[in-house]
């Protein structure tokens, strides 16, 4: 009887090591696929809330100092998510689909470390600069602007 159930129990074990691995592989894989989500979802409020800004320095849509202030303290937050959960290495473009992050990212780390904190800062400034008029949201603009575009062109690849 004893022999019986350890043929059973062995088998059984195997299975689960075999299928833990699979899984642990599967979850390295979401990982990073749920890190790629979430930087998006990320660089889609940036975005929005610079869309909204962008249009009222342009005259697209009337100035509001709340919605400015509101649009700039949510861009700042947004700017100040923790990048460790978000740039997983091992998350660049032509290794895992659906992200255009360079290596550079972390190859150097630093510099990508630069540009993030010039988001945050000029996140910051705009915060202050949309609550206070239109010209100073306007000042303010080309600054974001900037951040943004020294990021992306140091360390977001070509659209596939």
């Amino acid at each position: 009887m004893k022999r019986s159930l350890t043929l059973p129990l062995v088998a059984a074990l195997a299975l689960t090591a075999v299928a833990g691995t699979a899984i642990g592989d599967g979850h390295s894989n979401k990982a990073l696929e749920d890190a790629i989500k979430a930087r998006k979802a990320q660089m889609t409020l940036v975005g929005y809330n610079t869309g909204l800004l962008g249009a009222m320095a342009k005259g697209e849509t009337p100035y509001d100092a709340a919605a400015a202030t509101a649009a700039a303290s949510t861009l700042a937050a947004v700017a100040k998510l923790d990048r460790s959960i978000l740039w997983l290495e091992g998350s660049v473009q032509g290794t895992v689909d659906g992200t255009r992050a360079k290596a550079d990212i972390w190859t150097d780390a630093a510099g990508f470390e630069k540009a993030a904190a010039g988001l945050e800062a000029a996140s910051a400034d705009m915060v202050t600069a949309a609550g206070t008029d239109l010209a100073s949201l306007q000042a303010q603009m080309k600054a974001l602007g900037d951040s943004c575009g020294t990021c992306h062109k140091a360390y977001r690849g070509p659209k596939n």
